[in-house]
């Protein structure tokens, strides 16, 4: 037997190792190994870090709820000043508190693609433009010595481009907005963006929310608030050159504040406390 005939057969991976750098099928074969490492990085990574990432996105959200109550200071631990905040998870139909599910655990988004969680709305009503509307929702209480001090509702319905994410503030007996701050939208920027804007924002500070007869009355108009209009203490100056991204945050608002939004809720506040 020849010395060659000795030699073990080389495998498929070391012949291809053996081939010139600029052939073609070595140029493949760096290629797809490499696309295979790096994908297994990359989802490895996805993996590992999605925790951390959740983590971040709720305590985002937690900051934004500080913020709308007023209770962010800078510098302090956002877990800290969060624990003078009750959540508590609403049936949106009869405007009760539930224990069905545990509310930090509930997703109204998710909720709101479950056919058993959620509902339909019809065009008539369906002024937010979100089309379904999940049965239950959360809501945060701020509370005092005096007693229910403020609520924060999250809020969404969409604009010109995206559905706008945020949560709106009330006073404690659901009479008087407290504030307004977004989260999530993909308006246009300089425009319907400036929904960001924190002196368009405190123009809704102060601002009343029902009408003489119960009637949602709070909304944004077109242009500069008349100040001797019979309306202006329930109104809120539209943002120049974004009328529909304006008209959407009217509608947003005067949705949930509505009877197929949180007015079951409201009621149950204004008639016998919580």
């Amino acid at each position: 037997m020849s010395e060659q005939d000795r030699r073990p057969a080389r495998g498929l991976f070391a012949r291809l190792a053996a081939l010139p750098n600029d052939s073609v099928a070595k140029i493949l074969l760096v290629t797809i190994t490499l696309s295979l490492v790096c994908s297994v990085l990359v989802s490895s990574a996805a993996v590992v870090l999605k925790p951390l990432q959740d983590r971040n996105v709720e305590l985002a959200r937690k900051a934004r709820i500080l913020e709308v109550a007023g209770l962010l200071e800078p510098g302090r631990p956002i877990e800290e000043l969060f624990g003078r905040v009750e959540a508590r998870l609403v049936e949106l139909d009869s405007g009760s508190f539930t224990e069905r599910f545990q509310v930090e655990e509930f997703d109204q988004q998710i909720a709101a693609r479950n056919p058993e969680l959620s509902q339909v709305l019809q065009s008539w009503e369906d002024i937010a433009g979100i089309r379904r509307r999940a049965h239950y929702a959360p809501v945060y209480l701020v509370r005092s010595e005096q007693g229910l001090e403020k609520i924060i509702l999250p809020v969404h319905g969409y604009g010109l481009w995206s559905t706008m994410f945020g949560f709106l503030a009330l006073s404690g007996d659901a009479q008087a907005v407290r504030g307004l701050v977004f989260y999530q939208h993909a308006e246009t920027p300089g425009l319907g963006g400036e929904i960001d804007n924190p002196r368009w924002r405190e123009r809704w500070v102060g601002r009343n929310v029902f009408g003489p007869e119960g009637e949602v009355q709070l909304r944004v108009v077109r242009g500069a608030v008349d100040p001797t209009s019979p309306l202006a203490d329930w109104s809120v100056d539209g943002i120049s050159g974004a009328t529909l991204t304006s008209e959407g945050v009217s509608n947003m608002v005067q949705f949930w504040l509505g009877e197929r939004g949180f007015g079951p809720f409201l009621a149950r506040v204004k008639e016998e406390g919580i």
